[in-house]
């Protein structure tokens, strides 16, 4: 392609709009443009790199006997009511009328859709197991879009569904797939890491995110280099050895007047927070729920619904309290199950051995210290229901777990029956017997590798594509264009690389050699050729591979397998 005949608009200027450097860098390249909030065009360089996404997507899930379909965007709502997600998801849902006042949404994910198709048209075990998937637009109206592609309202997405007569089965498929997405995102150039994830509104029991490491994310997850353990902060378990005294010291109760904050009664009392120990009231469906955590660390909801197995969550509002006849902000474990006889009381795991704490009298403007976990509280259940922290252990191995930011480009999930069961989709077994299709959904932002991979492979001066995305392998910039010679040279190595199957792109623009070099290392073409004064002086070209920033001189002629070998190494 020649570069004079390529739209690919580039800014000299980072736009004030864009904090992550991947989106200053999709909108200076000229990869995207906004439309609106979270609303973007894929220009042609920006469609290339998509367009080499979806290609590896495909071969991947091909290669583990996925199935192509492709599902409109539009979803009508009968479907989702009867999953019970209509009115769970939210206002993220983007929803319609048509004429005639028929509810529709545009499909934010295909559960519904893809169980309403297989329920009508796989009958029998014979015909299983079944994986399904496409690549299209997703639709989510997120309250806040942010980081160019990364939390976008409209999205690409590959999903894929599989269907399996039982838990074996799908165990198996859903194996298959954590293969395609580890060989999509070794393909892709990135650096991840397979944590165990919450499965949210999807359903499940089990799932896994692919997280591409990045200071930009919003996700922050937590591993062990020693034994491999990972999760995302949701459900990132940890071991901390807290210095107790392990002696125990008469209680006594305190004046706290006004005084209800971790802060506050750290600083007034002149301990540290984490030997503060903070009470949380819930109303969940299982009746109300207290979990005890230290100061200095937040209470998980998702942990506690694991612990707890209650489905609905709500932390209380102060104002609840009065009609509890509890004193909000004084809060404490000792005693509580004498004031709330039905509460259920969860200490987290890293507070067993807690001595010397400070903890709430259940008194307005009172505290007490002193207090030991295992003689003073009176709790149901053991579990690590608090937020882990740097410096904390590994709980597999006490090896100390790294924390980071990062990045989700995938997500998998062993979603069971949860579908097959509440839209009745059923399949006759060997014996006759109607049964529930066991399913997976695997899910992976084909647009968001895109932003990751920036994130990821960038410098100060612009993109450095991995061969596997670049929008070209090559970039030819010819300097010299009143030199004929020059000139001949570099039409007959763009003519040979590209004839050879490289895909080039061809600087034959008549602009000064600053704004070419500029564009070049902003679209970060792997191999740079420049037709220049090196060419003038020595007849040779220099070649710049613009991962490493390493420079040759090449003759003309060896040009071809030169490009073969870097690409190589």
């Amino acid at each position: 392609m020649r570069q004079s005949e390529f739209f690919m608009p580039t800014l000299k200027e980072i736009p004030a709009e864009a904090e992550a450097k991947s989106h200053q860098l999709m909108l200076r390249a000229g990869l995207v443009r906004k439309v609106a909030a979270g609303v973007y065009t894929f220009l042609p360089a920006g469609n290339r790199v998509l367009r080499k996404i979806e290609n590896i997507v495909r071969e991947e899930m091909n290669r583990f006997g996925a199935q192509e379909i492709l599902m409109p965007a539009i979803q009508p709502r009968e479907l989702w009511e009867k999953s019970g997600r209509w009115q769970a998801y939210g206002p993220e849902m983007m929803r319609l009328k048509d004429r005639k006042g028929r509810d529709f949404a545009l499909g934010p994910t295909h559960e519904e859709l893809i169980t309403d198709i297989v329920k009508n048209e796989i009958r029998s075990y014979k015909d299983l197991p079944l994986n399904l998937y496409q690549i299209q637009p997703k639709f989510r109206d997120e309250p806040r879009p942010r980081f160019g592609v990364i939390r976008a309202r409209e999205f690409i997405m590959k999903d894929a569904y599989s269907f399996d007569i039982d838990e074996k089965g799908l165990a198996l498929s859903y194996e298959k797939m954590r293969k395609a997405y580890v060989n999509i995102c070794k393909r892709c150039g990135l650096d991840y890491k397979i944590v165990s994830a919450t499965t949210g509104l999807i359903g499940g029991k089990v799932s896994e995110e692919f997280m591409a490491l990045a200071d930009i994310g919003e996700d922050s997850i937590f591993y062990c280099e020693k034994c491999g353990y990972s999760a995302n902060r949701e459900l990132a378990k940890s071991i901390r050895h807290y210095h107790w005294e392990n002696k125990e010291h008469e209680i006594e109760k305190v004046y706290t007047p006004g005084i209800m904050t971790v802060e506050e009664v750290a600083s007034f009392l002149k301990v540290p927070s984490y030997k503060l120990a903070k009470t949380l009231i819930y109303r969940t469906d299982k009746g109300f729920l207290a979990t005890i955590v230290s100061g200095d660390r937040e209470a998980i909801e998702a942990k506690i619904i694991e612990a707890s197995g209650a489905s609905e969550i709500e932390l209380l509002n102060p104002e609840d309290f009065d009609e509890l006849g509890i004193p909000f902000g004084y809060v404490g474990p000792k005693g509580l199950k004498e004031k709330l006889k039905d509460i259920i009381v969860i200490l987290d795991s890293r507070l067993v051995n807690a001595s010397e704490l400070v903890v709430g009298a259940n008194e307005k403007n009172y505290h007490l210290r002193g207090v030991s976990a295992k003689r003073d509280f009176d709790y149901d259940l053991i579990f690590d229901v608090a937020e882990s922290l740097p410096g904390d252990l590994c709980p597999k191995c006490e090896n100390p777990l790294t924390q980071a930011q990062a990045i989700e480009v995938g997500h998998i999930f062993q979603l069971g029956t949860k579908y097959s069961e509440s839209m009745k989709a059923f399949f006759s077994d060997e014996k006759g017997e109607l049964r529930p299709f066991y399913m997976g959904c695997y899910g992976i932002g084909v647009s968001r590798i895109i932003a990751a991979v920036i994130e990821q492979y960038s410098d100060e001066k612009g993109i450095k594509w991995p061969f596997s995305l670049a929008p070209f392998e090559v970039h030819i910039i010819l300097l010299l264009t009143d030199n004929k010679e020059a000139s001949e040279t570099a039409e007959k190595l763009y003519q040979n690389l590209s004839s050879c199957g490289y895909e080039t792109l061809f600087d034959d623009r008549d602009e000064t050699p600053g704004v070419k070099f500029a564009d070049a290392d902003l679209a970060g073409i792997p191999i740079l050729i420049v037709v220049g004064k090196k060419f003038r002086d020595t007849g040779n070209v220099e070649v710049k591979w613009r991962f490493s920033g390493e420079t040759y001189e090449i003759p003309p002629d060896k040009l071809v397998s030169f490009v073969e070998e870097i690409k190589n190494k």
